[in-house]
C-alpha cells in the first residue's frame, strides 16, 4: 500500500482538482479584502449602493464555490481511494 496522501511525513499530492478547489476557496477572500474595487456608491441596485449589493452577493457566491471545492476533493479523494474509479 502506497497512497502518499495518508503516508507519514509525506506531502501531499498536488493535482488539478485540488488546485481548482484552493482557487474557489481563494476567490472569496480576494473579492472582499480588494476594497478599493467596491468602495462607491454607483452602480445601485433596487436603491441600494454598489457597497453593499457587493457585499451581499458574495455570500451565495462564496457558499457554491465552496460548495464546488468540497465535490471536487471528495471526488478526487474517491478516485485515489478506488484505484481508477472504474
Amino acid at each position: 500500500m502506497s497512497d502518499t496522501s495518508t503516508a507519514p511525513g509525506r506531502r501531499p499530492v498536488v493535482t488539478p482538482p485540488r488546485v481548482l478547489a484552493a482557487l474557489c476557496l481563494i476567490a472569496p477572500f480576494v473579492g472582499m479584502l480588494w476594497v478599493g474595487s467596491y468602495a462607491k456608491v454607483e452602480p445601485t441596485f433596487i436603491g441600494i449602493p454598489f457597497f453593499y449589493w457587493y457585499q451581499m452577493l458574495w455570500v451565495p457566491v462564496s457558499a457554491a464555490l465552496t460548495s464546488v471545492a468540497y465535490v471536487l476533493v471528495r471526488r478526487e479523494q474517491r478516485a485515489r481511494k478506488g484505484g481508477d474509479g472504474a
